[in-house]
């Protein structure tokens, strides 16, 4: 699948390469603390930390059609990754959306920007129906990202993805293509994203503080 360069302003993102992989490695040893809380890692053996084999299996998955892996530059520099993944067609066409920004680019609008170019690809360019976005209930900054961008909340996902050694709740959110016709980013640019519509229920944040072994039955 072509995996294209998208823009707004001085926030982006492009193919990631190869060439990548030092400057990738870099940035994930410096940000080591930052993002090891959000990290996805293996129940059955410890993460491996190849960049370059991480880049080729990303890029290999692309040219399955199965994902859109890119690196997010603010101002021209590498400012962390994001992937679009298990992009299914037909019936269902819907795909994920993960990433990564490292700390010193907090703040500067970068995530929700480089979510929305890609998830208006998607709709407008690939044709998929539905992106889905998977947060944990405890990271803060992300929950911000798909309230900014009216990404609709669809529930809570009990110990759902391996993070940091255990398998962690997550917040479901998603859009379909009918519901912005006008794309993401300009929805939101324009200041037009429905009040509330990312916004996670009260009862749903106390369920996921509450350990699943300790429910009654």
């Amino acid at each position: 699948m072509f995996v294209p360069s998208l823009a707004e302003g001085a926030i982006g993102i492009r193919p990631i390469r190869i060439r990548d992989s030092k400057a990738l490695e870099n940035e994930l040893i410096a940000n080591r603390t930052w993002l090891r809380k959000w990290e996805a890692t293996s129940p059955n053996a410890p993460m491996a930390f190849d960049t370059r084999a991480s880049i080729r299996s990303l890029q290999q998955n692309a040219r399955a059609g199965y994902g859109l892996p890119f690196v997010i530059e603010y101002q021209g520099e590498l400012a962390g990754q994001l992937n679009v993944s298990s992009i299914s067609y037909g019936s269902v066409s819907s795909a994920s959306i993960g990433y990564w920004v490292a700390e010193r680019f907090a703040g500067l609008n970068i995530t929700p920007t480089v979510v929305a170019l890609a998830t208006d690809h998607c709709f407008f360019s690939v044709g998929l129906h539905r992106m889905e976005i998977c947060i944990r209930p405890e990271n803060a900054p992300s929950l911000r990202v798909v309230e900014k961008l009216g990404f609709r909340y669809e529930g809570l996902r009990r110990r759902y993805i391996h993070i940091n050694g255990d398998w962690r709740d997550h917040f479901c959110f998603a859009l379909v293509g009918e519901e912005l016709p006008v794309g993401v980013l300009r929805r939101w640019k324009e200041g037009s994203v429905p009040a509330g519509q990312g916004s996670v229920p009260e009862h749903d944040r106390r369920e996921a503080q509450t350990p699943i072994a300790t429910r009654p039955r």
